[in-house]
């Protein structure tokens, strides 16, 4: 009986130690401008789309990927884009026909989060501009490739286990004959 009150009280211990060390969870990164701005209506194409962020974002290419897409489904961003900290940019190219216009984006946060999202601009004069040869478009599917839950798990119970056997060894005691 001495036993299970010894594990019990181990266990109670080591999960109130679990959320006592856990740290706080970080917010993900979130949209706070951009250029052009969302419904924005403009005259001629802007030479660039430059999109600010509240924290930083991880740096590189394969990561952090920024599409404008016309009213014709072709794409008119000119390379690939380009972290400063916060703000992402991808240069454009002249755009052609008028209407609406799409620019999305998916960035990955500095805590590792993928972050997607889409901006719409109106061009009201067309342009004399060529779209981009074709590629693949930004994934916009908004799932998160963070750390799977059972990883968690599986480290919450091989935490607890340990904590378990280390106190049955040391505070074993005497043990009566």
């Amino acid at each position: 009986m001495r036993k299970l009150a010894k594990a019990v009280s181990v266990l109670a211990l080591a999960g109130l130690g679990l959320f006592a060390l856990a740290a706080p969870a970080s917010a993900h990164n979130s949209l706070t401008s951009s250029n052009p701005a969302d419904d924005a209506s403009l005259d001629a194409g802007p030479g660039e789309v430059v999109l600010t962020f509240d924290q930083p974002v991880q740096k590189s290419e394969r990561l952090n990927s920024i599409a404008v897409t016309g009213p014709d489904g072709n794409q008119w961003q000119d390379g690939p884009s380009a972290v400063d900290s916060n703000v992402v940019t991808v240069p454009v190219r002249e755009l052609g026909p008028k209407g609406v216009y799409t620019i999305g984006y998916r960035i990955v946060s500095a805590d590792g989060h993928p972050v997607s999202g889409e901006l719409k601009f109106t061009l009201t004069t067309a342009g004399n501009g060529t779209p981009a040869p074709t590629q693949s478009a930004v994934d916009s599917d908004g799932g998160d490739e963070g750390l799977p839950v059972w990883v968690w798990l599986v480290g919450a119970v091989v935490l607890l286990g340990a904590g378990l056997f280390v106190a049955l060894r040391i505070g074993g005691g005497k043990r009566p004959e």
